[in-house]
């Protein structure tokens, strides 16, 4: 019952993950992800076989807190309003909206604690959004191409060397699996975590 929760979690998390981008992109001048039929919640246009499938059991086989991704959804960088400084925007929307969903979770978890709710699973389900989404959000954040955190501190490189940078994103793969397998993925990410759920939990008074 619990991977079932933790899945269905993770599916909705980081389907509205690539949704973000692909908004934000459509408000600062790109449609693809629009025209392409993208900017839905339909989990079918979504599933991507390494980070929806492959990756959350490799998660799963390691011991590590599961995560994984979506199909990214189809950005024109060229045709944003502003391409560089939008593009941190675009990259950054994604984390942005984990953050987002760690925040209402926090909170309706605070408002239970007030009103002396008593049911478990409400709880449970209620963590595990926290964790998965405070996971993806650090991950994310990572600047390493093709992660979302490479894109947003090339925005504030000159152009050669934001281009340069840029074009190791077709070893990404590549680095995101030797991480995990590595265990260098817990040194980085979980340091991290571990104290912004200290902080949550001096929120929740826990």
């Amino acid at each position: 019952m619990e991977i079932f929760i933790t899945l269905l979690i993770l599916l909705f998390s980081i389907i509205l993950h690539e949704y973000a981008h692909g908004f934000v992109a459509y408000k600062n001048g790109d449609d693809t992800a629009y025209l392409m039929g993208r900017l839905t919640f339909n989990p079918i246009k979504h599933i991507d076989p390494m980070g929806t499938i492959f990756l959350p059991f490799l998660c799963y086989l390691f011991n590590l807190p599961l995560f994984g991704w979506a199909r990214p959804v189809p950005v024109n960088f060229l045709r944003l309003n502003r391409p560089k400084t939008d593009m941190a925007k675009v990259a950054f929307a994604g984390p942005a909206s984990n953050l987002i969903l760690v925040a209402l979770c926090v909170i309706i978890f605070k408002l239970l604690i007030l009103a002396d709710f008593k049911e478990a699973f409400a709880y449970k389900f209620l963590s595990y959004g926290v964790q998965i989404n405070l996971i993806l959000a650090i991950f994310n954040l990572i600047p390493v191409p093709p992660l979302d955190g490479s894109k947003v501190i090339a925005a504030f490189l000159p152009d050669r060397q934001s281009l340069k940078y840029l074009s190791l994103e077709r070893y990404g793969m590549i680095f995101v699996i030797i991480l995990i397998i590595t265990g260098a993925f817990r040194l980085i990410v979980m340091p991290v975590f571990t104290y912004c759920l200290h902080l949550i939990n001096l929120i929740l008074g826990a």
